[in-house]
């Protein structure tokens, strides 16, 4: 890929410029030759599989299992759940032939699955003693962003782990919406350091088809919101067209009580985003696919083997201590060159060795975060290095958390909500009276809508921002992408 090296632009004077080049230099990802798709690289892959294998041994560890449905969906399957299938109608593929022979029904590229694993659900349960059935999906889903398309962030398909669940009563449903939401934030917050407001969405920001979404918001550098993750409480919405039903204790039929949830890949985008800097990428330790690098450094080839070796063996020893670490033992690239390419790439520590560093018994151990350099003593490397990858991931965390609180405004006028709207942008916390009307009509005016509705409620402070009536709620307003 023929890219011109090192970012050209600073992430403070032109984002979404800065953005572009970072996630392309770094090798996250490259475009692929059809209008709104993207290659996932190596390395991008490598961190959802990360991500995977700690949110796959949440799920499972919570009795969830996984399986697979196919990614063609009938029409007929959409349509059963009217509001859901007007919902994602405008953002569809459709198969309509196979070979030069006309299909006899439209096929759709799987959007989402609830509908297809409703089919197999209404013959998978009969009994209460079926339930629950708690199954989880990891693939990837079509929705058509052909305009205003970002790499992670937009995409006509992007990969996600999506969740199906179905209980036997509304509580039971009502509590998986509540502890997947949780799952959900140690993942985002513990994992990849980036902070996040939790909260319910309005009825008009919903997933179409649920009674109520709840969700995790995290904020830009730019003062755009971006939803990490969400999960759904169906209730009986999809279970009543699809005839899901049960035999309950009782020797009466039940219709079961449903939820759905997922995550994306754009939440690679979000970790670019909030962490990364004029060099480039800076990747929490423990989502990194390298956690630290060894560059040996020598000044003449005698030298070579000596400093090889040794590296090699610190390089065993840091793996044994379960350290992600590779050693760039490129002869073709200078040590310079090497530390330009690891530090685009945000690999959180560097580690420099040469003859001298032998002598004493130690190394240099670089930063990604701050690029403080220390002299560590090989016999406590292993040690010390589990430290510092503590140290950078509290960190992260810690900036991003600065971050996010000076991206949150107050605001009691509308006045002033539409020039911080306008301005810096972020969440702006507000009153609104819970009408829709206001709702529809600040989206309106200013771009922003209610991205969440906090979960633990704040007590009004002023009438509602746009009408002047009396408050219901304080609601996180914000432009989104």
């Amino acid at each position: 890929m023929a890219v011109e090296r090192g970012i050209t632009v600073k992430k403070s004077e032109d984002f979404s410029e800065w953005y572009t080049q970072v996630v392309r230099k770094a090798e996250l990802c490259d475009y692929a030759g059809i209008k709104g798709f993207i290659v996932f690289m190596p390395y991008s892959y490598e961190i959802w599989e990360n991500i995977k294998e700690f949110l796959d041994k949440k799920l499972k560890a919570a009795g969830h299992r996984n399986a697979y449905f196919p990614a063609l969906i009938p029409e007929s399957y959409l349509r059963k759940e009217a509001d859901h299938f007007s919902g994602f109608v405008p953002e569809v593929f459709w198969v309509t032939q196979t070979g030069d022979s006309g299909l006899g029904e439209r096929l759709a590229m799987r959007p989402t699955s609830e509908t297809i694993v409703c089919d197999s659900y209404s013959k998978w349960i009969k009994s209460w003693r079926d339930l629950p059935v708690l199954i989880n999906l990891w693939n990837s889903v079509f929705r058509a962003e052909i305009t205003g398309t970002k790499p992670f962030l937009r995409t006509s398909e992007f990969l996600w782990q999506e969740g199906h669940t179905a209980h036997a009563t509304e509580e039971e449903a009502e509590r998986e919406v509540y502890a997947i939401l949780e799952i959900y934030r140690q993942l985002v917050e513990e994992q990849l350091a980036l902070p996040v407001l939790l909260g319910k969405k309005t009825k008009a920001e919903k997933f179409v088809g649920a009674d109520y979404t709840l969700t995790m918001e995290a904020m830009m550098p730019d003062g755009k919101a971006l939803q990490m993750g969400t999960s759904h409480f169906l209730a009986q919405n999809f279970s009543k067209p699809f005839e899901i039903k049960y035999l309950g204790k009782d020797e009466k039929d039940h219709h079961v009580w449903q939820t759905s949830w997922g995550v994306t890949t754009r939440m690679i985008g979000a970790v670019v985003m909030v962490h990364g800097d004029d060099q480039g990428l800076v990747l929490p330790p423990k989502i990194a696919p390298i956690q630290s690098v060894i560059v040996p450094i020598y000044y003449k080839d005698e030298d070579l083997r000596s400093v090889l070796a040794k590296a090699k063996e610190i390089a065993n020893n840091l793996g044994e201590k379960g350290i992600s670490v590779y050693l760039d033992d490129r002869t073709e690239y200078t040590p310079g060159w090497k530390f330009n390419e690891w530090e685009m790439k945000g690999v959180p520590t560097r580690i420099e060795i040469g003859p001298r560093d032998i002598a004493a018994a130690q190394v240099v151990v670089s930063r990604r975060d701050t690029g403080e350099k220390v002299k560590v003593k090989i016999a406590s490397l292993p040690e010390d290095m589990k430290k510092m990858l503590e140290s950078i991931q509290a960190s992260l965390y810690a900036m991003a958390r600065r971050q996010l609180e000076e991206k949150i405004a107050t605001s009691k006028s509308y006045e002033q909500f539409k020039q911080t709207i306008e301005g810096k942008g972020g969440f702006v916390r507000a009153c609104w009276c819970g009408k829709p009307e206001c709702e529809a009509k600040i989206k309106e005016d200013t771009g922003a809508t209610i991205r969440t509705v906090p979960l633990e409620a704040e007590e009004p402070f002023a009438d509602c921002v746009l009408c002047g009536k009396s408050a219901q709620h304080v609601v996180y307003f914000a432009r989104a992408y």
